[in-house]
């Protein structure tokens, strides 16, 4: 018989995967053990020092771009003195602690402006030589740290110049919220700048000092233990195919002060494309994000649901797998060995006829086909009427009874048991984490439109006294080139005329004086969103250099993981980007959210704050809301950045207890479907038809051949029953000598053959 045919290989088969899923049930679904601090929230630590590592990164990249860019400029133009060149600089950036302007061969200081540049440590042989210019960290005296930039500046005729620009590496925009801390740190794993814990002499009493030195004494360990981390290759820290961050980013579990436990997470800084490399990224920091969980010492889980389960399953599957031996498996053994017992000769003994369904009528016409062979009456009797009762029921019957067995098991884990979202306690700090982070991406979104307008008013100011097209061309080509988030660059005339252009047509025309509305949202009852900022250029009588924003630039900020979807809805509440899909102008989809924006708009100010809330629509639900708050011509616009995603998504133990649940229902289904679909392909299928082939043949059909589709036992009852056939052909010729009904051994050989 074939190895994978017959009616025993899905029994068994059955049988073990049974078995299997009541161990893992018992191991897996309901597993005691300390879960006071959830998964969930070492994952959002890591998710918060990514965006770190993300504002940090980008914050240095674009602090040297438009250091070097505005060299650029200046070198293209008529040469102007240091001092100029700060003051410009200083009226369109305000980013850097302290500028300079040094002569490149004497070493001569120029200008400067802010605070005091380490000159000192800067050695000016190197500055020829490869990789010269590339951005350096300075420790100065009181400890703290400075990164600096480089820019030539250089004319015909002129001693080239040296733009320093130094500034530190704290983080910009970072939402830190309470009991956090957040730190730069080197390859070494020494801490370069911190944020979020205060000095010990700067608090008050004993208890607040010595949990200020334990904070800083927990976060130098987790320092070391990141960079320690950060040496590793990025592939070898996720799990293939996880995606998410391109660099080196984790977790860290630490002690407890107080019940509070700390929480770290670390990112090292990454190119936001792979397998490129940044001014950033080559400096070799890290940053590492700790906060202080208040763990819930009560909050453990039980075995006691994954071991009933695991009992249930055995009861069932023991009933469905005894129904299946008792009444589909046996009764078909029993029919092949009664069948071959006929063929051998052996038809003294009547046929033991099975009770059910398909074999109950191969047994009766098995029993009419002896009687034949050995010419009793009664065995040319008419067609047998069909079972009634419980004779009727079938092997697919059969099948549907074990189906519903198994189902009735796992039906109630798919649909009913353990249902988390009534019970869940999702940890405050996830909330505070959406809100957080949120503002954080608000910052960020808000900096990057300030950034664009700034470059567009320095551009506007280089280019003042261009008077030809094709100058201002060539300068507006090289911005377009090193700033991705334009998708066009013209210059309109006091009467909106488009005087020169670079990149995409001009989307909106311009009529109302440059001075109004540096960054405004056009395209509203369209299908995009159109974000254009303008800047007067100087001496031209009202001309302006406009730049539209490519919306995709947008969008690839607002891609963070870990935070699910995110919106940024303009003053009207409507959305205007977005991480996923959207449609331009929609409303959010639910009256939650929409109050969540309000809420956090509605103190727009100095009081303004990010809003968090857990709410329950369509599960369990967690928001946060961030408005444009801070500097800059982004604030006018009136924008709030919102994000929300469900809590089930998240590595919560009532969740995990429920996925789990449902992936053992699942397993049990699937099971169920794959065994007796198995059943009922090579069993109850092939076995009604061979019922009534048997029964055409007990009626005296002795024409029709009967050939077996498979080597199993169904096949050896056809391969039997076609046997009888030719005996009872073999009955109308001549008889040979002997017993009446004894089969012809040549003709049952040649059948076998």
């Amino acid at each position: 018989m074939s190895l994978l045919g017959g009616i025993r290989p899905p029994i068994a088969v059955l049988s073990a995967l049974l078995l299997s899923l009541a161990a893992v049930t018992a191991l897996v679904l309901g597993p005691a053990g300390d879960t006071r601090l959830p998964e969930a929230v070492r994952t959002s630590q890591q998710h918060f020092a990514e965006d770190g590592a993300i504002a940090l990164r980008a914050s240095i990249d674009e602090s040297v771009t438009d250091l070097e860019r505005s060299a650029g400029l200046f070198s293209a133009g008529a040469p102007v003195s240091g001092d100029a060149v700060l003051d410009k600089l200083g009226n369109t950036y305000q980013k850097w602690m302290g500028t300079a302007v040094i002569e490149i061969r004497s070493g001569k200081l120029v200008a400067a402006r802010g605070e005091t540049v380490p000159l000192t440590s800067l050695d000016r042989s190197e500055l020829g030589a490869e990789g010269g210019l590339a951005p350096r960290m300075v420790r100065l005296e009181n400890g703290e740290v400075r990164l600096l930039s480089f820019a030539l500046l250089s004319w015909p005729g002129r001693p080239q110049l040296l733009l320093v620009a130094s500034n530190s590496l704290k983080f910009p925009g970072i939402s830190l919220g309470q009991f956090r801390a957040i730190a730069v740190v080197d390859r070494a794993g020494t801490i370069l700048s911190s944020d979020g814990i205060p000095e010990p002499e700067q608090v008050l009493t004993d208890l607040q000092r010595k949990e200020v030195t334990a904070s800083n004494k927990q976060l130098r360990a987790f320092a070391k233990k990141a960079a320690g981390q950060a040496g590793r290759k990025p592939l070898t820290t996720k799990e293939p195919g996880s995606g998410g961050y391109l660099g080196i980013s984790g977790s860290l579990l630490g002690g407890t002060w107080l019940s509070d436990r700390s929480v770290a997470g670390y990112a090292t800084l990454s190119s936001p494309q792979p397998g490129e490399a940044t001014t950033a990224t080559a400096l070799g920091l890290t940053v590492v994000a700790m906060v202080k969980v208040a763990e819930d010492p009560t909050h453990t889980t039980s075995p006691v649901f994954g071991l009933v389960a695991a009992g249930a399953l055995l009861l069932i599957g023991g009933i469905a797998v005894a129904v299946l031996l008792g009444t589909v498996q046996r009764p078909l053994i029993r029919l092949f060995l009664e069948s071959r017992r006929l063929t051998r000769g052996d038809l003294a003994r009547p046929v033991n006829v099975p009770g059910y369904g398909e074999a109950h009528r191969i047994g009766t016409a098995l029993e009419r086909l002896r009687r034949r062979l050995l010419g009793e009456p009664g065995g040319d009797d008419g067609p047998v009427p069909a079972p009634r009762g419980a004779r009727r029921i079938g092997t697919r019957g059969l099948l549907a009874v074990s189906a519903l067995l198994l189902l009735a098991w796992s039906a109630p884990l798919l649909l009913i048991l353990n249902r988390a979202d009534a019970t869940v306690v999702v940890p405050q700090q996830l909330v505070n984490d959406q809100r957080e982070r949120t503002d954080t991406l608000t910052d960020r979104v808000r900096r990057a439109l300030n950034e664009g307008e700034a470059d567009l008013q320095s551009v506007a100011s280089l280019i003042g006294d261009r008077t030809t097209p094709a100058d201002m061309t060539k300068v507006l080509d090289r911005t377009l080139n090193q700033h991705l988030r334009y998708q066009s660059l013209y210059v309109v005339d006091a009467a909106g005329r488009v005087v020169t252009r670079v990149g995409g047509a001009p989307h909106a025309a311009r009529t109302k004086p440059a001075t109004a509305d540096p960054i405004e949202l056009l395209g509203r009852g369209g299908t995009k969103p159109l974000i254009v900022g303008t800047a007067e250029i100087p001496g031209r009588d009202g001309s302006a250099l406009v730049g539209e924003f490519r919306i995709d630039f947008l969008n690839s900020m607002l891609k963070r993981p870990g935070l699910g979807v995110v919106r940024v809805v303009d003053d009207h509440g409507k959305v205007v980007a977005g991480n996923t899909g959207y449609l331009a102008f929609q409303s959010l989809p639910s009256d939650r959210l929409k109050d969540l924006v309000l809420a956090a708009g509605q103190r727009v100010g100095k009081s303004a704050h990010p809003a968090g809330v857990l709410y329950r629509e369509n599960g369990v639900q967690i928001a946060g809301a961030a408005p444009f708050v801070g500097g800059g011509p982004a604030k006018e616009l009136g924008w709030t950045v919102v994000s929300w995603q469900p809590a089930n998504r998240l590595a919560i133990p009532e969740y995990d207890v429920q996925h789990r649940t449902v992936l053992a229902g699942l397993l049990g289904a699937a099971a169920a479907a794959t065994c007796l679909g198995w059943m009922h392909i090579v069993v109850a299928r092939p076995l009604r038809a061979l019922a009534e082939q048997a029964e055409a043949l007990a009626d005296g059909d002795r024409k029709t051949v009967l050939f077996p589709r498979n080597h199993d036992e169904v096949g050896a009852v056809t391969r039997s029953l076609e046997l009888i056939r030719q005996q009872l052909q073999a009955q109308r010729g001549p008889q040979p000598a002997g017993r009446r009904g004894v089969p012809d051994t040549a003709s049952q050989q040649q059948v076998r053959n």
